[in-house]
């Protein structure tokens, strides 16, 4: 055991946070069945009330504890992609704390797949509530170092683990209406899903008022402090000459088009697959954001279903900027 391990157990039980790392992003965690607790996650993180948490449990942890009228769907999905990126939203059990759901009748439960996180489930042996380690609403963080520099001392310990392996959060899945729906897009597809329920999810639509809350739905999330614009690459080179043109410092972040050398702008490239560019996603804003620009250009990746998470994160981190606003 991690010579850590202990001493995070010892402060969860006492009421404290710990944050720690996911095969995701990096959490920020409280004892998911102590109320006082979880809510000095949400005064540090600066959190809605009403947004809800996921619960992070141990491998092998009966579902009946935290959930009531469990699915078949809910045991089939488990065996096959837990530990791993996927939260299953559940009709909470009743003693599950209403701070953790947001006061809604459903949970978010998800085992996840990181020897730290592992590690401080098992020696903890109940679930502990962790939405990402980082001010509400901005990038989540993949590295300890990100966690230090969005929490500083606000949080009495942080578990290194690393860097992130997967580097966006998990899938979320509802299992409460009848039908199977996406309500965040992640690493496990909704092929993936299918091939385990043999029935094809249906994915959330904005503005279902019968979808529960779930964690990272709101409109602007995952944003930098700095404006962004999300440009097809057709549109990208334009763009970018237009606001130069204005006198504009840019960070540009592409996958594919040919760097514009000029002073105002920072270019950074990227992977062109996916799975790779969802890896250093988060960590490519974190170093656009650093660089003391007016905007961060995002040449828009495909809209091929396995782009759809990444897609996902840069539309809300992107959401609210427009032309008419000063970057």
């Amino acid at each position: 055991m991690a010579p850590d391990i202990p001493r995070a157990v010892a402060l969860l039980r006492s009421g404290e946070l710990v944050a720690f790392p996911t095969e995701t992003v990096y959490g920020l965690g409280a004892d998911a069945r102590n109320a006082q607790a979880v809510a000095k996650i949400f005064a540090v993180k600066g959190r809605p009330a009403d947004h809800p948490l996921i619960v992070h449990l141990p491998l092998n942890t009966k579902l009946e504890l935290w959930a009531r009228e469990v699915p078949a769907a809910a045991y089939a999905l488990a065996d096959i992609f837990w530990p791993g990126p996927l939260t299953l939203i559940l009709k909470r059990d009743p003693a599950v704390p209403g701070i953790v759901t947001g006061g809604q009748e459903t949970v978010g439960l998800r085992v996840p797949d990181h020897p730290v996180a592992r590690a401080l489930l098992a020696a903890f042996y109940s679930g502990i509530a962790a939405p990402s380690a980082n001010r509400f609403g901005r990038i989540s963080p993949t590295t300890v170092q990100h966690v230090r520099a969005e929490l500083g001392d606000r949080v009495p310990l942080i578990l290194d683990g690393g860097p992130c392996q997967v580097g966006i959060e998990s899938t979320i899945l509802d299992l409460t209406r009848g039908v199977p729906i996406i309500l965040r897009p992640g690493a496990i597809a909704a092929n993936d899903i299918a091939d385990i329920l043999h029935v094809q999810p249906q994915v959330g639509a904005a503005g279902d008022e019968s979808a529960p809350r779930v964690s990272g739905s709101l409109p602007r999330h995952y944003a930098p402090r700095t404006p962004m614009l999300l440009v097809d690459l057709p549109d990208l080179q334009a763009e970018v000459k237009a606001r130069i043109a204005q006198g504009l410092r840019l960070a540009v972040l592409s996958r594919t088009a040919i760097p514009i050398r000029n002073n105002l702008v920072y270019w950074q490239r990227s992977v062109p697959e996916a799975n790779t560019y969802a890896h250093d996603l988060y960590a490519h804003l974190r170093e656009l954001d650093s660089k003391d620009v007016d905007l961060i250009v995002v040449e828009a990746p495909p809209r091929s279903g396995e782009w759809d998470a990444v897609n996902d994160r840069l539309t809300r981190a992107a959401h609210g900027y427009t032309d008419d606003e000063e970057p």
